[in-house]
């Protein structure tokens, strides 16, 4: 019996003495095929090694989360999709189907074996295809329609009071916001400490002024400094059990347009020895890289223009004329963002203004990002947007996903108001992506490129979005 106990020893630990580490492409590429589960296990036996960095086992830990990020928003069948297409484009034909799904139109993954579709593609189609955009009727119009009509109205305002007073910062919108973040009831054991970071207006941007909190949920709070380009107000609230823990705040502030009207003439040859010139033009991994895509588009859009002004614009409007907007996945499960822009052909406002972003520098342009909220009666929502700068004029911000106003063709001022200028309907949070938040965030986060809808944690792991709510509040005070 002893010597079958012994055998039996001496066999494990044989197994354990030749026991081989999952290979890292071999993984990679069971992901890339959907095959999700096998690859979850394929990374479990890979962590089960102690010779790991604790750097790589985060990643490795990440890969598994991104999966499963995915799966949420990968939910959406082939039944529920045609039938919504169906009600749009009731003569729908499988050919056109198939074709949809070939082009990614109607955006689809085959994961774990089975054919699964973003949740928003079906709607989406008839955004990104122009032959079934035809077929869709919206009821008494869109949040879309309504913006691009205030737009019209309010954008030649604007180019017509920056030209009279001569200034550019102006029609300042003061308004009041409340915001609000709900953990929802049983995500963490009661006792527990849950951490949150909600976004918080920068007080380090001219377009911004007299900012002030009004009122906080939480004795103690944290604003983040200057320093950090993800702008935050920090809480931590103790869990209930059976009831929610809400977080919320109340400030001021007062948001100008930025409206600048230089001539292209205006702009001045670049310093290129400067370290803002080397830092703005400069890749920067995972998703601002100059690949051979990029360097093609730019070739495409640019052509053999030289005044840099110009060539911003021509980005801009290659962008506009090529790439419709259309719900995102979340970020964090696309690893370069322009890349699936140009291969998807189509892009919500981080995905285009990264585009841009990225298309700009490799022309010799810097650029850089900025985001937050757009604060427009009716249409308030997450927003990004972009700055390039110009020797002698300085940065400018540029709204790639606003297009231009088309109803003001003809006058260039107003048609191209969004390659150079801002409305004042802005809250500013973010001067840069996939920055340290303060305090420092200990787990991934939801949101691993941008910041605007807020992070939450406790000891045992992130929340993830689902697992709580935000809601923003906006009085607008002189209207």
């Amino acid at each position: 019996m002893s010597l079958i106990i012994l055998s039996t020893l001496l066999f494990a630990c044989g197994e354990s003495l030749s026991y081989k580490m999952p290979d890292k492409d071999l993984i990679n590429k069971t992901i890339e095929k959907g095959d999700f589960t096998e690859a979850s296990k394929m990374i479990r036996l890979y962590l089960a090694s102690d010779t790991i960095s604790d750097t790589e086992r985060w990643q490795m830990n990440f890969l598994i989360e991104k999966m499963d990020r995915i799966r949420i928003d990968f939910t959406r069948r082939d039944t529920s999709v045609i039938n919504y297409i169906k009600r749009h484009h009731p003569e729908v034909t499988a050919e056109e189907i198939t074709a949809w799904e070939k082009s990614n139109a109607l955006e689809n993954m085959i994961i774990d074996g089975e054919k699964l579709y973003f949740n928003s593609a079906p709607r989406n189609l008839f955004r990104i295809d122009s032959l079934a955009a035809k077929y869709f009727q919206h009821p008494n119009g869109g949040q879309s329609d309504s913006l691009n009509r205030f737009l019209a109205w309010h954008i030649p305002q604007l180019v017509a009071e920056a030209k009279k007073v001569k200034k550019e910062l102006i029609s300042p919108i003061k308004m009041n916001v409340t915001y609000t973040l709900t953990v929802k009831p049983g995500e963490v054991p009661a006792g527990e400490v849950i951490r949150v970071w909600m976004p918080y207006p920068r007080t380090d941007v001219k377009a911004h002024t007299g900012i002030a909190l009004l009122s906080v949920s939480q004795p103690e709070y944290i604003i983040s400094p200057d320093t950090y380009d993800h702008k935050t107000i920090y809480m931590e609230g103790v869990a209930v059990e059976g009831e929610p823990l809400v977080f919320s705040y109340r400030f001021t502030y007062t948001s100008y347009a930025q409206v600048h009207l230089f001539e292209a003439n205006d702009v001045k040859e670049f310093n290129k020895e400067s370290a803002d010139y080397t830092k703005y033009t400069s890749e920067r991994a995972p998703h601002i890289l100059f690949t051979e895509n990029i360097k093609n588009a730019v070739n495409e859009a640019v052509g053999d223009e030289t005044n840099p002004y110009l060539k911003a614009r021509k980005i801009y409007e290659w962008i506009d004329s090529n790439f419709p907007w259309a719900s995102a996945r979340e970020y964090s499960t696309i690893d370069n963002i322009p890349e699936y822009v140009l291969a998807n052909r189509h892009g919500d406002c981080g995905q285009v203004s990264l585009l841009f972003i990225t298309m700009a520098r490799c022309a010799g342009i810097p650029a850089r990002w900025q985001s937050g909220w757009m604060m427009h009666p009716g249409n308030k929502n997450l927003h990004d947007w972009a700055e390039a700068y110009f020797e002698g004029i300085g940065w400018v911000p540029v709204d790639q996903s606003f297009g231009r106003v088309k109803e003001s063709k003809g006058d260039d001022d107003s048609f191209y108001f969004f390659t150079k200028g801002l409305d004042a309907y802005r809250l500013i949070v973010n001067n840069d992506i996939s920055q340290p938040l303060y305090p420092a965030k200990i787990h991934p986060r939801s949101e691993t490129v941008d910041f605007q809808r807020g992070e939450v944690e406790w000891r045992g792991g992130n929340l993830y979005f689902g697992r709580w709510r935000y809601n923003m509040d906006i009085e607008y005070l002189n209207q």
